[in-house]
């Protein structure tokens, strides 16, 4: 990583994770109901019957109403537990599944692990960001996990990521390793903004 990429992406960031910090609880719950609505709706539209979700942290748009419901619904529902390697392993969704905090702090599942290449098998990703722009490419919290995941998938199937409204912003600074995304999912819209990768 270019010294400079990364300093602007580590300042970026830092600016998104204060600019969530400072949201109301009233405006939290009424984003949550929102975003629910708009993923219902992506996977209708989408005909989607195997998904990847992730579960949000307190800062992140809620995404855990959206994965019950969907789980209730009968859609498969795969969700991403952190390993040490930089991969993702893979838990499917139960009604009374336990979660945990998992290697990094995040929720995470707690049951049968499936490996990483589980997630070849979803009609639709839907992941984490710290913001997108208006080309599809995604600034993450910096890890890398989603975007090796994506980059590994011989047929990738459409990703939308998740976002506050203002995320969606006109640039962020992008290194060779980072993956864009289809689209975005915010409480109030869904946008696609690049092809699939089929």
């Amino acid at each position: 990583m270019s010294d400079d990429i990364g300093h602007e992406k580590r300042a970026l960031r830092a600016e998104l994770r204060e600019r969530r910090q400072l949201l109301s609880q009233a405006a939290r719950d009424a984003a949550s109901a929102g975003l629910r609505a708009q993923l219902d709706d992506l996977v209708e539209r989408t005909g989607a019957r195997s998904i990847s979700c992730y579960l949000s942290t307190t800062g992140e748009p809620d995404t855990h109403a959206f994965v019950t419901e969907a789980v209730r619904r009968g859609i498969r529902v795969l969700l991403p537990v952190t390993r040490s390697d930089g991969l993702l392993d893979w838990a499917v969704a139960t009604p009374d599944g336990d979660i945990a905090e998992g290697l990094l702090g995040l929720p995470e599942p707690v049951g049968e692990l499936l490996g990483p290449i589980a997630v070849n098998d979803v009609d639709l990703l839907v992941i984490p960001a710290a913001a997108v722009d208006r080309s599809g490419m995604r600034l993450g919290w910096g890890r890398g996990f989603f975007d090796k995941t994506i980059g590994s998938m011989e047929g990738c199937p459409p990703v939308y990521a998740v976002i506050y409204d203002s995320e969606l912003l006109d640039e962020v600074p992008r290194e060779i390793h980072d993956q864009p995304v289809t689209g975005v999912v915010t409480p109030t819209r869904t946008l696609t903004l690049a092809s699939p990768r089929r």
